[in-house]
């Protein structure tokens, strides 16, 4: 069962769960990018926005994606879509711009500036990740 944030709006797991308080319209985080970036983010949301129990609430700086825990963030850049998804192992297949080990699991960086960036290995891991949790 699900909080929401009287003020900001956002799905919380509970009532006590920490997170920044500011409402923050999508829109606002996708000014002045390319029209290229804008169908590349709506293209991961169509992906991810139908499967059971995802909370998508936007912070001043990222869209973030929770289900149980979060699974994929993604942070609107000047040219490029910063796409961070979690893993259990290193990912094969798909070379990552930065991974790092967070809390006992990767924590997978990518650069994402059109459509062909998003390959069907990228949407399998951020599958795997929504499924972690």
């Amino acid at each position: 069962m699900t909080w929401v944030c009287p003020k900001c709006e956002r799905e919380l797991k509970s009532e006590k769960q920490t997170h920044y308080c500011a409402k923050v319209n999508l829109d606002t985080l996708f000014k002045g990018k390319s029209d290229e970036l804008l169908l590349t983010f709506d293209k991961l949301l169509l992906f991810v926005a139908d499967w059971d129990d995802v909370a998508i609430s936007t912070t001043p700086n990222c869209v973030v994606f929770v289900h149980d825990q979060t699974f994929l963030v993604v942070k609107p850049m000047k040219a490029t879509l910063d796409v961070k998804f979690y893993s259990t192992s290193p990912l094969a297949g798909l070379v990552p711009y930065k991974s790092l080990i967070y809390s006992g699991r990767y924590a997978n960086h990518f650069r994402v500036s059109k459509l062909e960036d998003l390959t069907p290995i990228m949407f399998k891991y951020i599958r795997e990740s929504y499924e972690l949790l």
